[in-house]
C-alpha cells in the first residue's frame, strides 16, 4: 500500500484545532491528510524515498508546475499553500500625511458651528 506510516498526521503549529476542524479542508481531504501526510511530508523533504509507482507519481506531479491529476498530490499542494504566509496588501501608504502637508485635523481656525 502507498504512503504507509505507523504515525497519524498532525500539524499543530498551523492547526492547533486539529486539520480536520480547520476549515479548510473537506472530511475526505483531512482523512487523507490525517491517515497518510505523514508519508507524504516525508517524501516531499526527501527524507523517505517513493516505495511504489503511486508515490513517485505523487513526487513528480508535486514538484512540477503542470496541472496535477493525482488526488494525493491534489490534497497535499493544497495543504502546502494553505499553511504558507499570507500576503497582505495595503491600499496606503507609510507617511502619507508627511506627503499631503498635515496631518493635523483639529479644525483649523474657524471655531464657528454650522447651523
Amino acid at each position: 500500500m502507498s504512503f504507509e506510516s505507523e504515525k497519524q498526521f498532525n500539524d499543530f503549529q498551523h492547526f492547533a484545532r486539529g486539520i480536520r476542524r480547520s476549515g479548510e479542508f473537506s472530511i475526505r481531504e483531512s482523512g487523507i491528510l490525517e491517515q497518510c501526510g505523514t508519508a507524504m511530508m516525508e517524501l516531499h523533504l526527501g527524507q523517505r524515498k517513493p516505495a511504489d509507482e503511486t508515490e513517485k507519481v505523487f513526487l513528480e506531479q508535486l514538484h512540477s508546475d503542470d496541472v496535477i491529476t493525482d488526488p494525493y498530490a491534489k490534497i497535499f499542494k493544497k495543504y502546502l499553500q494553505v499553511i504558507q504566509p499570507r500576503r497582505l496588501h495595503r491600499l496606503c501608504t507609510v507617511g502619507a500625511d508627511d506627503e499631503m502637508g498635515g496631518g493635523d485635523f483639529s479644525g483649523g481656525g474657524d471655531d464657528s458651528s454650522i447651523e
